[in-house]
Parts: C-alpha cells; sequence; structure tokens
C-alpha cells in the first residue's frame, strides 16, 4: 500500500508542476524506500489515468539507504526491511543506517506546443 500513496503524490506533483500540458516523462529519485520499482511504475500510471500524466514515460532511480555495523564491520546497501533493525551478515543491533529517504520528482517532460500560422 506504501507504493499506492507514493505514486498518487508523484503524479499530483507532476499535475501541478506540468500547469495543464500534456506529459510525456517523469523521472523521480527514491531514496532510502524499500520499494518494488514495477509496483511504483504501474501505480504510477494507474494514478495517472485521466490526468495530462497518462502515458507519460517513468524513470525511478532508486538509492537505497546503507547499513554498517559496529560488530562486524559489514557495510553494504539495504535490501529488507530487517537490515534497518539488524546486521544481515551477524544479526548484531549495534548499526548505523545512511542516506536520504526523500523522494524528489527530478524532471517532468512536457509535449512541445505546435503553434499556428498566424
Amino acid at each position: 500500500m506504501h507504493e499506492t500513496g507514493l505514486s498518487e503524490a508523484i503524479v499530483a506533483a507532476a499535475v501541478r508542476r506540468a500547469a495543464g500540458r500534456r506529459v510525456t516523462a517523469l523521472r523521480v529519485r527514491i531514496g532510502g524506500h524499500l520499494v518494488d520499482p514495477d509496483v511504483v511504475t504501474q501505480n504510477i500510471q494507474v494514478a495517472a489515468v485521466d490526468t495530462v500524466v497518462a502515458d507519460a514515460a517513468v524513470d525511478l532511480v532508486l538509492e537505497p539507504m546503507t547499513v554498517r555495523c559496529h560488530g562486524c564491520g559489514r557495510s553494504g546497501p539495504i535490501t529488507d526491511h530487517l537490515a534497518m533493525v539488524a546486521c544481515p551478515q551477524c544479526g548484531g543491533v549495534d548499526i548505523d543506517i545512511t542516506g536520504s529517504d526523500d523522494v524528489v520528482l527530478e524532471s517532468v517532460t512536457v509535449a512541445s506546443v505546435e503553434l499556428g500560422a498566424v
């Protein structure tokens, strides 16, 4: 369900930024959130139905957070929710988590407007 709300917010931001122009592509950077990119893309497409964002290409850039364990020294990307509370290698809980959990609508590409002859 997390991806649904996230996708709806992305579409709403793109609609505002497009200011009535048809959107052909979106680029979204998702930091930290453990999301399925296919689900997010599909949910964006569903949320965009009947808006200026309908049928836009979606480019997702995922940046996972990093976990570093003080016990065993392991450092690496967080690939599941358990790695946010314990080291995936040794199970230790003396860990640091770094990275951004921001979601940024980096770009919105709009269709060019053809001007009619005067």
